[in-house]
Parts: structure tokens; C-alpha cells; sequence
């Protein structure tokens, strides 16, 4: 169906995406993925292009374009190209936000150049073990000490922990016991700091090509112009980035399950099955047909989402909704394009395996589908 999602700019971008993608992502994916993570000279030629600092001011370097679209375009791009850019993704789209909106001027003029050039790599860390999307029950203290916080605490299946530069870390620092959200603050973790560790590196069923750690801080002095916005704020912070953070899963949902039907398209029409092409059965045209229905249902509603975005009217209710949606689409469709590859479909040679397994975490993280049935609950006065 026809998209007015995108301007010309938007298309530019595409072409730059795509280009890039083509050339420097998909001839060394395999082992990327044998390797478990995207080499840090590769965030660095994104920023050389531009990609990386696209949403930062000019001024350190970035492209100014405060559009959430375009984030779009190189999502839909690497999954035309059977690929993710997880760590990319995550630290555009999820992380950046946080020093966008509460990086004080000193603290921009420290590290947004080094964000926009692709060599300070970041990662959040709000999950603890135990804790999962209760964030009111962060246990990672941080304790003021002088012009410094003592932080002490671990986090786990944190994406891009063993490489980031910056970790945006979780910390209570105060405890109110009528409110359990009250008392949480962001803190800039960095790399070389005495007392932080990178512990396990996870062995995860699917995203092979992003690592995802557990994190450990014991008596970590982080100094307080390390903070980021002001102290014991951090509870409406995350809530203010969860909206976008929902959508960003919801936009990959959909781009990697329009990526599975044309991949069993193409598969179908060249496979032969009792002498004729598996895409000529009544069987597989009614399951592509279906598919095909359910992609373009979920784009119309996650185009919606995205306008209301980019025009600062999304509400929590609403992405919600859309994650929703859009997860349990794209785990239905997948499904149903990998059964159409028959024993292929379980070999992990076939780009439909690697789109099956990384689809899974999809209705796990940014809050999982029970989570946002609850917030949806709740909107409907529930």
C-alpha cells in the first residue's frame, strides 16, 4: 500500500542506508555474527557517513535532523538487506535520547562529538536480575560522597555492555517509602572507572550479532557532573523514552516480517516439490496472501505511530499498543514463512532461521507483551 510516511530528505537518507549497508555490512555479517558483535571501526565509518550523529546539533559535528524518521528508513534498510543493526539501533534510538534531552552544556561539549563520530559507543543499564520491567525496584545504589557517588550493584542483559564507552546506569540515591518510584537518578558510568566490571557475556537463541552482558559495580566513583538531569529524576526520564523506545521494536517487527515473506517468495518460486514450484500450491499463495495482509495492517497502524511521534503526540497507551501488535505479527508471520521452507527453514544457512530466532526477544524487551496489555488495560479504565 502506498506509504506518505517520508519527504525526498527521508529517500537521500535511504539511498545513503542502503549504499552503506550493501557494501559494509552484508559481505562481513557471518562473522560479525560468528564474533558476536559489530566492530567498532564499523561505528566509526557510520559516523564518517554521517549515520551515527545524524539527530545531534551541528555544532558537535551532528546533522541536526531532530526527526525520528529517519531511524525509520536504516531500520526497514538493514532488514530489507536480511541484517540488524541491534547495537546501532539501540544506541540511536534508545540511548542517544537520554543526552539529548538531559546532557547539561559541559556535558555535550564532552562527549556528543565523540557520539556523532562513531567512537564513544553507549549502553543503558536499568535491568538488575530479580527486577526485569519493575524499574521502581532498582536495587544498584549510588551514595553522594563529596563532588562524587559511590555506586554499587550489578545489571544484567545489558545490549552493548562489553563495548560501551558510557553506560547510562540506574541508581537509587534516595529512598522514599510512599513512593518507590521517587529517588532514581542517571548516571554516566565510563570505561577505566575503578570497580566497574564487565562479567558474563550472554549466549543468547537469537541477535548473535550484538553482545548483551551483565555489568557489576562495587564502590564505582562516578563523579556528579555525571549526572544526567537532575537527581532522583530518573523514573520519569525512562518513562519518557519508553514510548519511542516500544515503537523502534515495533518498526524492526514490521520491517523483518515483510523481509520474511520476500525471502519465502524467493525461496518458493525456485524450490520444486513433486515437479513443480512450491510457490504454485494453492497452500503457499493463501499463506503469503495472509501474510502479506497482516505486514501491510501493521505498517498502516505503525505509520500512524510514527506521525503521532514525530509530531510529540504518542502516548504510552498507544505504543504500547503498536509493540503489541506488531510483536505478535511478526512472530506470527515468520512462523509461517519459515514452515514454507520446509527442513531449510531449520537450517540457520537460510537468512529465515536467523529472522525467526532474533524475532523472538521481540515480545521480551521494552517491556514485554503481558506489560503492555496491562498499560492498555489501564487506558481503557481497567
Amino acid at each position: 500500500m502506498r506509504r506518505d510516511l517520508f519527504t525526498e530528505d527521508h529517500e537521500a537518507f535511504r539511498e545513503l542506508a542502503r549504499d552503506f549497508i550493501e557494501k559494509e555490512v552484508v559481505p562481513a555479517y557471518p562473522q560479525w555474527e560468528k564474533a558476536g558483535r559489530m566492530p567498532r571501526e564499523t561505528f566509526a565509518k557510520l559516523g564518517e557517513t554521517g549515520i551515527m550523529g545524524i539527530t545531534l546539533p551541528e555544532e558537535y559535528g551532528g546533522g541536526g535532523q531532530d526527526d525520528y524518521r529517519y531511524h525509520v528508513v536504516l531500520q526497514e534498510e538493514a532488514a530489507r538487506a536480511l541484517v540488524t543493526l541491534s547495537t546501532v539501533r539501540t544506541q540511536l534510538e534508545v540511548i542517544l535520547p537520554y543526552f539529548l534531552h538531559y546532557a547539561n552544556g559541559e556535558q555535550r561539549a564532552r562527549w556528543f562529538p565523540g557520539l556523532a563520530a562513531g567512537t564513544l559507543l553507549t549502553a543503558v543499564a536499568m535491568t538488575e536480575p530479580g527486577t526485569g520491567s519493575d524499574l521502581a525496584g532498582v536495587r544498584t545504589t549510588a551514595v553522594r560522597d563529596g563532588d562524587d557517588y559511590i555506586v554499587n550493584g550489578a545489571k544484567t542483559f545489558i545490549t552493548g555492555g562489553m563495548q560501551a564507552d558510557l553506560v547510562v546506569v540506574v541508581a537509587r540515591t534516595s529512598t522514599d517509602p510512599d513512593n518507590r518510584r521517587a529517588g532514581l537518578t542517571l548516571l554516566v558510568v565510563e570505561d577505566g572507572m575503578p570497580g566497574f566490571t564487565r562479567g558474563r557475556e550472554l549466549e543468547k537463541m537469537g541477535c548473535k550479532v550484538q553482545d548483551t552482558a551483565e555489568l557489576s559495580f562495587v564502590d564505582v566513583r562516578v563523579p556528579a557532573t555525571n549526572v544526567l538531569g537532575e537527581e532522583g529524576q530518573a523514573f520519569s526520564y525512562l518513562g519518557h523514552n519508553l514510548a519511542q523506545e516500544r515503537l523502534t521494536v515495533a518498526v524492526g517487527s514490521v520491517a523483518q516480517a515483510r523481509s520474511a515473506i520476500a525471502a519465502a517468495i524467493e525461496y518458493t518460486q525456485s524450490r520444486k516439490a513433486f515437479g513443480t514450484p512450491v510457490a504454485s500450491f494453492q497452500n503457499t499463495k493463501f499463506e503469503l496472501a495472509a501474510c502479506s495482509t497482516e505486514v501491510e495492517a501493521a505498517q498502516a497502524m505503525l505509520d500512524r505511530a510514527v506521525s503521532l511521534h514525530v509530531e510529540g503526540e504518542l502516548s504510552g497507551a498507544d505504543a504500547a499498543r503498536v509493540k503489541l501488535f506488531c510483536t505478535e505479527m511478526q512472530q506470527r508471520v515468520i512462523d509461517r514463512c519459515l514452515q514454507l521452507f520446509g527442513g531449510y527453514g531449520y537450517m540457520m544457512e537460510y537468512p529465515i532461521a536467523r529472522l525467526y530466532t532474533d524475532a523472538r526477544v521481540a515480545r521480551i524487551y521494552a517491556g514485554t507483551s503481558e506489560v503492555m496489555k496491562v498499560i492498555i488495560a489501564k487506558s481503557l479504565g481497567l
